[in-house]
């Protein structure tokens, strides 16, 4: 099969796979990515094992679930699942898999369906089986067919009432003639049942076409992690070197599959991420401050020989877009590493080697001696080696900050490494169990996590109390945690950049948002003691009332009162009394809560103590 229809998609996926195949071609230069088997056993193994990260439209857990217990054996399965795997249709996947498995289940409302709908299992699936259900059952034209299919997929209720009449009794107006349904031996109520499920179908549903070049790119990315799976997660890594989140759950992939991705290296790393020796290298244009046009530099000079230290890498840099900056931050990921492990050092000594190559050729340029003139390779070399002031190196965990802050990744371990015993035995799900697709699966619930604080951000609140809203993150992804003021009080100490810390709240997991955190506790990990922690409380019945006093639905205490509720949304009324009208009202639904411990004290700061009761 050829890629060219795909092209017109503009997926980001398609140059994935055109960086994966040049990466194979180095070592295997007759592949072609557009050569390869569409029945390989071995990819729909991996499919149906439920290994579909990085898969295109596979990724997803519901999209995950829906492949493994299909147990797809073709190109044909996966066309299917991708174009009934949306709204609608979706109803209709437990059906469709039931019937594959067992296919003594399929029914057909009249025998005329069933060569059109055996390819899917008894399903409606595809647009055009809209289509000729009309031309076949009723006899519609092509024209006509294709009317109904638009007035279904645009909602069109007069178009697609007046084209039922059609479909079931036939119509006699002249260039329109069609013989309906009934004619042909087909019953005025099974007819109306086959029109009703089209038109709940094709609203959203796939053409065979669409779907079948989605399920095209969607196959070959899968054979490329099934075959040659660096070459793919290398390309797939560089393909979001933009997005931090996405790195971490990639390279968090790679380990599981036993891939290792390596930190950057002058004399290794090339733009992106490359395969090198059979592991992922890092690629340099994921670090701060330093540009494409620098590392195409780096790149091109090492091609003679590698760097043979600092010294020798800024002087053949120089006069290119060299800066201290791009230096700096390539020190500190480790890019120097090979050469001299002391980070420190290089980045101590830095300066003062950006001084000296500038005065060396400063005075070139002035006409003096060239200092390296006349001299053999061995006696340039030599004088090459700049003398550094040694001085001690980092700590492990200074290490990771610093590739953490040029690099968004801790690239040579990760500060939770230390603790995998007290991940295992406290945190009871992963960052990217909430920010997944079915984070809504933990909405309230009370959790407990260990994790890192990458940074904080502090409000003052209209009260005129101080709140944060705090980046957390584990190896699996970052969130954002809300820190209200009375808890802030209580573990403003822990929360400090790559502190590990044990943390327990509420999740809330809104439509159109990304889910958050609302912190109960937040304790570094060294202090912490699930005997002293507790559990949080669960929350209140459904049947209980929040009842609270305020003075008037204008003043600032109301519209806090309101933000605060929006986020503890839950299934609890909320009753309010205003002083200044003696008018008491129940909140509007979007306002009800599931009250719990912090909410109750965040609304007492808020409003006073006797003015917030609780009513089981």
């Amino acid at each position: 099969m050829s890629l060219t229809y795909s092209y017109f998609l503009g997926l980001r996926t398609l140059t994935v796979i055109s960086d994966a195949e040049k990466m194979i071609r180095k070592v295997t230069p007759e592949f072609s990515i557009e050569t390869i088997s569409y029945d390989d056993p071995a990819v729909f193994q991996m499919l149906n094992a439920g290994e579909t990260e990085g898969v295109f439209q596979m990724e997803s857990s519901g999209m995950t679930q829906a492949i493994v217990g299909l147990k797809a054996k073709s190109i044909e399965d996966i066309i299917a699942i991708i174009s009934l795997y949306r709204p609608g249709p979706m109803e209709s996947i437990p059906t469709y898999i039931a019937n594959r498995h067992d296919p003594s289940n399929i029914r057909y409302k009249t025998p005329q369906l069933a060569h059109i709908l055996d390819v899917t299992n008894g399903c409606i699936v595809y647009q055009e089986q809209v289509m000729q259900i009309c031309r076949e059952l009723a006899g519609f034209s092509y024209g006509q067919a294709d009317l109904v299919r638009r007035a279904m997929a645009k909602k069109k209720h007069d178009v697609m009432e007046k084209e039922r009449q059609h479909f079931v009794y036939g119509n006699d107006t002249p260039g329109q003639e069609c013989k309906g349904c009934v004619a042909n031996g087909i019953s005025e109520q099974v007819a109306n049942e086959i029109f009703d499920e089209m038109s709940s179908f094709a609203s959203y549903a796939f053409n065979k076409s669409h779907a079948a070049a989605y399920a095209v790119v969607a196959y070959q990315t899968a054979f490329l992690k099934c075959h040659y799976p660096r070459e793919f997660m290398a390309a797939l890594l560089t393909s979001v070197l933009d997005n931090t989140d996405k790195v971490i759950e990639y390279t968090t992939e790679c380990q599981r599959m036993n891939l290792r991705v390596l930190q950057p290296d002058v004399n290794a790393s090339d733009i992106g991420f490359t395969v090198v020796d059979g592991d992922i290298r890092f690629g340099l244009l994921a670090l701060k401050n330093v540009g494409r046009n620098l590392i195409a530099s780096v790149v091109r000079e090492r091609e003679e020989h590698p760097y043979r230290s600092l010294y020798d890498f800024c002087k053949r840099m120089h006069g290119t877009e060299l800066n201290r900056r791009a230096v700096e931050s390539m020190i500190k990921a480790g890019a120097f590493d090979s050469i001299e492990p002391n980070r420190h050092m290089l980045v101590n000594n830095l300066e003062g080697i950006l001084k000296s190559i500038e005065t060396v050729s400063r005075k070139n340029l002035e006409g003096q001696l060239d200092l390296f003139s006349g001299f053999s390779a061995e006696e340039a070399a030599a004088a090459d080696d700049y003398r550094m002031q040694p001085c001690e190196e980092y700590s492990p965990d200074i290490r990771l900050q610093y590739e953490k802050e040029v690099s968004g990744l801790y690239l040579s371990g990760h500060p939770l490494d230390k603790y995998e015993e007290e991940i295992r035995r406290l945190s009871e799900c992963r960052i990217s169990d909430l920010t997944g697709e079915n984070g809504r699966d933990y909405d309230n619930r009370m959790l407990r996590l260990v994790c890192t604080v990458v940074r904080a951000k502090t409000i003052t609140t209209k009260s005129g109390g101080l709140m944060a809203f705090v980046t957390i993150e584990d190896r699996s992804g970052t969130m954002e945690l809300l820190v209200f003021p009375k808890t802030l009080t209580d573990c403003a100490e822990a929360i400090r950049d790559n502190e590990v810390v044990v943390v327990t709240g509420r999740a809330s997991c809104k439509e159109d948002e990304q889910t958050k955190l609302i912190a109960e506790t937040v304790t570094p990990i060294a202090l912490y003691s699930p005997e002293r922690a507790g559990r949080p409380k669960p929350a209140a019945s459904r049947n209980a009332g929040l009842w609270l006093r305020m003075d008037s639905p204008d003043g600032e205490a109301y519209a806090e009162v309101k933000n605060l509720l929006s986020i503890f949304e839950g299934e609890m009324p909320v009753y309010i009394k205003f002083e200044s009208t003696g008018q008491r009202v129940r909140a509007p639904r979007n306002l009800w809560c599931i009250p719990n411990e912090l909410l109750l004290r965040e609304l007492e700061r808020i409003l006073g103590k006797g003015n917030v009761v609780l009513k089981q």
